[in-house]
């Protein structure tokens, strides 16, 4: 047998500690000083753009592509770019990869005169703008909708509400439906306590601040943690990267235009229209039993912000004859777009995507 290795002396130990203090110190000091991550790099085109709307085009990277176009609809508090962190790490370059030709729609901070956009004006005038521009500029009538979080659910009421319309397929990530399981969310926004309407009447839009806040309040420890977590890895320069990535996302988390949220507080907060059936947009009721396209939602596994109880319920009311529900490993935003996602989850979009995309 080998003779084992002898063990430090606590003076080297010390010495060891001393040198890694000191190398963390500078790495700290270089984290802090070095300008923002750059993110989305994907090369993409404006091809629409007023106010909150923006829709961007994404140049194909392969001289093949599906007939069918996707439109991704991002979640209105977030920037789309969780999708297109960076090269290897992008939903959306994996998408062009494989040979789809892919738009998003997503969102900049609402301006001042737009804190009346409504719940209607999302889903029935820019997601039906978007859809045109993409049909005139692809030259097919059918589109993928692809939604995430709030995206999801906007997604979704369009699909209920033109189920004779261009919807191809429907895809949608951690949407909320029954939003009585969304507990603390719903106990903060209890309509005893919480006056929606004096709020959006002296604020206009909602301050991102706010929206922040309420996600950190579910989880009160979790920066402090990921501080500690970065600190323990402040020697792994790819560890560091991906931590400044999602960090800059969460930091540029975005307002709200007021009168849309005041629609979902009241109508799908504090009365859960939406799950019960009642939820009316423009004076049509939103009867998810109405959609009709083929359906695929991912659930996280380990979601604490859409839990499984507030997301399962869309396939089940879905009218759609061919409808799929994968629970993946991850979190809110890891499961899509966590290192897992590339072998999780984005070979099954894949999957499932390149036969109905023909």
């Amino acid at each position: 047998m080998s003779a084992a290795a002898p063990k430090p002396d606590a003076g080297e130990r010390l010495r060891t500690e001393i040198e890694r203090a000191i190398q963390r110190n500078l790495k700290g000091l270089e984290q802090f000083t070095a300008p923002l991550q750059p993110v989305g790099l994907t090369p993409k085109d404006v091809i629409a753009a007023r106010g909150t709307m923006q829709l961007y085009h994404y140049r194909p990277m392969t001289d093949e592509i599906y007939r069918v176009p996707i439109l991704i609809v991002m979640a209105t508090t977030n920037r789309g770019y969780i999708l297109d962190l960076a090269p290897g790490q992008s939903l959306v370059e994996f998408l062009l990869q494989h040979g789809y030709d892919v738009y998003m729609l997503d969102w900049a901070p609402p301006r001042r005169d737009e804190s009346r956009l409504t719940f209607e004006d999302y889903v029935l005038d820019f997601i039906p703008d978007a859809i045109r521009t993409i049909q005139s500029r692809s030259g097919e009538r059918d589109v993928t909708v692809m939604g995430y979080c709030m995206g999801g659910v906007l997604a979704c009421c369009y699909a209920a509400l033109e189920p004779e319309g261009p919807l191809k397929n429907l895809i949608c990530f951690t949407t909320p439906i029954d939003w009585t399981h969304m507990t603390l969310f719903r106990n903060w926004a209890d309509a005893d306590s919480f006056d929606v309407d004096r709020m959006v009447g002296a604020m206009g839009n909602v301050p991102a601040e706010m929206i922040m806040t309420s996600f950190d309040m579910l989880r009160p420890a979790s920066r402090a943690a990921s501080q500690i977590r970065l600190w323990d890895n402040m020697w792994n320069d790819e560890f560091v990267k991906g931590f400044r990535m999602m960090e800059r996302w969460g930091n540029e988390t975005l307002p709200l235009a007021g009168q849309y949220f005041r629609d979902t507080m009241k109508g799908l907060m504090q009365e859960n229209r939406l799950n019960d059936g009642t939820f009316s947009i423009g004076g049509r009721r939103v009867d998810l039993g109405a959609i009709a396209a083929p359906l695929f939602h991912v659930i996280a596994e380990h979601d604490h912000i859409v839990t499984y109880g507030a997301s399962s319920p869309l396939v089940q009311k879905a009218g759609s004859a061919d409808k799929t529900e994968l629970i993946v490993k991850g979190g809110h935003v890891s499961v899509l777009a966590g290192a897992n996602a590339v072998k999780r989850l984005w070979p099954k979009i894949d999957d499932w995507l390149g036969g109905r995309s023909t």
